[in-house]
This record gives structure tokens, C-alpha cells and sequence, in this order.
């Protein structure tokens, strides 16, 4: 039962040479569901498919690669969503802390323009 399985993997990952795939093509593929990808996308960071002006996920060879990958690592060696993240390398990004800037004052020029600004718009209101 174990080779049929393997035999099914390795098929699966000859796919046709193009520059970009949609994710219904990527499904098919990687014999995996839609929902599926778009789940793995919103758990590990690194597989990020770019959109295209209408929406669309486009994938490229470098998604599809890390596709089989987190396939493999998840459903042959019973990895968990966490043990894929630390094998490949997914850690959070580090949030460097922000130093608070200095607030400037405002200049005089600055705060004549603003008040001129504000009258004119109170007469117009008026």
C-alpha cells in the first residue's frame, strides 16, 4: 500500500512547464483541494503565491516545489502544521523594536499656513 502511495506522489509532481499556474491547476497537480492550499498559505509564510490584478493566486515553480515539500512532509511523513514550519524554516519575523522619534514643533510658516487654511474653510462653511 506504501509504494502505491509513493508511486501516486512521485506522478503527481511531473507538471507542465509554464511560467505561473492557477490555483485550480495547482490543485490538480498536487491532487490536493483548493481550500487545502489556501489553508497551508495562511499557516506558513514562506508559500505567499502572488495575485493577479483580478485576484487570482498565481503560482510559479518555486510555490509548486514548496508545495510538494510541505505534501510530503504533512500526509507520507506525519509531520504537524508546527514540525513543517520548524523543518522549513518558517519562523515569525522578528519585530524590531521602534525607538520613539522625536516630535519636531511645528514651524511658524507651517502653523500660519494651517490657520489660513482653517478661516478660509470657516467661510466657506459660513
Amino acid at each position: 500500500m506504501e509504494k502505491a502511495s509513493a508511486r501516486n506522489f512521485k506522478a503527481s509532481k511531473a507538471y507542465p512547464d509554464k511560467l505561473f499556474y492557477k490555483i485550480g491547476e495547482v490543485s490538480k497537480i498536487a491532487a490536493v483541494e483548493p481550500y487545502v492550499l489556501r489553508y497551508w498559505e495562511s499557516e506558513f509564510q514562506f508559500l505567499k503565491p502572488r495575485k493577479s490584478k483580478s485576484g487570482q493566486r498565481i503560482y510559479i515553480k518555486k510555490d509548486l516545489d514548496l508545495i510538494f515539500q510541505i505534501k510530503n512532509l504533512l500526509y507520507k511523513e506525519r509531520y504537524t502544521i508546527e514540525g513543517v514550519r520548524k523543518k522549513l524554516g518558517d519562523v515569525a519575523p522578528v519585530r524590531k523594536p521602534q525607538v520613539p522619534r522625536k516630535e519636531e514643533a511645528p514651524s511658524p510658516k507651517s502653523l500660519a499656513f494651517v490657520k489660513q487654511r482653517l478661516r478660509e474653510i470657516l467661510d466657506q462653511l459660513q
